[in-house]
C-alpha cells in the first residue's frame, strides 16, 4: 500500500474512533441506478449501476463515511484494466454559524478503484478536500484536488464548483436542481466544462425512495441522460 492510501486508511480510522462513541449516529443506504453519473459524465458506459455507503456523525458535527459504486469507465478505456468498483472514504467536520441558517462543511474524499492496471497506467485513485456552505435550501460546495485527477497527467490542483437547490414541495416529495463546472488542470479547452441536473425524488416512511433527473453538460455534446433510482435507507 503506498503512503498516501496508508495516511488516508489512517485518518479514516481515527474517525471512526471517535464517530464509534455512543454519541454518534449512523446512517446509510443502497441504491440501484439506471446510469451512473459524477460530474455530469457516465461512470458505467449509461448503463445501471448498484451503490452503497454508510456514514457515521458525531454529536459535535464530526463525520466519518465510505461509500461504493459499480462502474466501467476505466475498463472501457482500456480493456487490461481490471477495475470495476469505486471505492470512496470521507471525513469531514459540518456545523452552522451560531444560531443563523448559514451552515458550513469542510473535509476530504478519497477515491480509490482497486483492480489490476498495465505498466505505465496513471493510477486514477484521487483525494479531494472541499468546503461547502449553506443556506436554507440553497448550497454551494467547492472541491480542489491535491492528487493527480482520476488519472489525468500533471491535474493536481483541478477543481470543482457546485451549486444546489432542493425544496420539499408536498409531503415526501422533494424538487432538486443543480449545475457545477469542472476545471481540470493541464488539458486546456476540453478540460473545463459545465453541468447540471433537475430532477425529483419521493421518499417512504419505510426508508424506501424512487427519484427521477434530467442531466446534461457541454463537454460532451448533448447528452442528455434521465436517471431514475430505487433506493433503501437505513
Amino acid at each position: 500500500m503506498s503512503s498516501r492510501k496508508i495516511a488516508i486508511a489512517t485518518l479514516l480510522s481515527a474517525g471512526l474512533l471517535v464517530a464509534g462513541s455512543a454519541s454518534a449516529e449512523v446512517s446509510g443506504s443502497a441504491t440501484v441506478v439506471s446510469d451512473y453519473l459524477f460530474r455530469g459524465i457516465t461512470q458505467t458506459d449509461e448503463k445501471p449501476a448498484l451503490q452503497a455507503g454508510v456514514t457515521y456523525t458525531h454529536d459535535s458535527g464530526f463525520y466519518v463515511g465510505a461509500w461504493g459504486s459499480s462502474i466501467s469507465w476505466l475498463s472501457d478505456a482500456d480493456p487490461d484494466v481490471s477495475s470495476q468498483v469505486e471505492l470512496d472514504g470521507f471525513l469531514g467536520y459540518a456545523g452552522a454559524f451560531g444560531e443563523s441558517d448559514f451552515g458550513y462543511d469542510v473535509g476530504v474524499n478519497y477515491y480509490w478503484y482497486p483492480g489490476s492496471y498495465p505498466a505505465g497506467f496513471n493510477d486514477a485513485d484521487t483525494a479531494e478536500v472541499y468546503v461547502g456552505l449553506t443556506y436554507k435550501f440553497l448550497s454551494a460546495k467547492y472541491w480542489y484536488a491535491v492528487t493527480d485527477l482520476f488519472g489525468i497527467p500533471d491535474s493536481d490542483g483541478s477543481t470543482n464548483l457546485d451549486l444546489s437547490a432542493s425544496h420539499e414541495f408536498a409531503p415526501g416529495w422533494k424538487g432538486t436542481a443543480a449545475v457545477g463546472k469542472q476545471w481540470v488542470k493541464g488539458v486546456g479547452g476540453t478540460g473545463t466544462y459545465a453541468f447540471w441536473k433537475v430532477g425529483v425524488d419521493k421518499s417512504f416512511d419505510n426508508g424506501f425512495g424512487v427519484g427521477l433527473s434530467y442531466n446534461d453538460n457541454d463537454l460532451i455534446g448533448p447528452d442528455e441522460t434521465f436517471v431514475l433510482s430505487l433506493s433503501k435507507s437505513f
